[in-house]
């Protein structure tokens, strides 16, 4: 079934307007089929949804711009929002206890160094459960990040 180009919402090979938007449909003969297939529909919106989050923030924002079907676009809001905010924590954690290290001695650093392994430890986890959710063409949420992804990318 063919994806509307304008808000990629599922539309009938006969229609002439999309049921969602009302934009004009441009009917596909069998031939043209065969030779020009478009990018949308080469891939499903499972594992689209599961590339957004492989590379973390990165593959979101690579698929944020290129997909426009809901689906794909809320994971990669998602995946923006929650690898990109872990990253940023990640990073600070890293600069406020690396310079600990010279005023407050090895064990700030080193309780820095555990924070920071819960962290990476928390992104892991949290890396293949949202994998596996896209892939079972789920819109599992991320409590905090979901809704931050809404109110920055709006609703997808």
């Amino acid at each position: 079934m063919p994806f509307c180009s304008k808000c990629g919402a599922n539309v009938a090979d006969s229609a002439a307007f999309c049921p969602s938007c009302g934009t004009p449909q441009v009917p596909v003969s069998a031939n043209a089929a065969a030779a020009a297939v478009p990018a949308q529909s080469q891939m499903s919106e499972n594992v689209a949804g599961l590339l957004c989050y492989v590379l973390g923030w990165i593959t979101g924002l690579i698929f944020y711009f290129v997909d426009k079907r809901p689906f794909v676009r809320f994971h990669a809001t998602q995946s923006i929002v929650t690898f990109g905010g872990l990253h940023l924590i990640s990073i600070v954690i890293a600069w406020m206890f690396g310079i600990s290290f010279f005023t407050g001695g090895f064990a700030v650093f080193s309780f820095g160094l555990t924070l920071d392994r819960i962290v990476d430890l928390v992104s892991v986890v949290l890396w293949i459960v949202l994998m596996v959710k896209a892939h079972q063409h789920e819109r599992f949420r991320v409590p905090i990040a979901a809704d931050l992804a809404e109110k920055f990318f709006g609703k997808s």
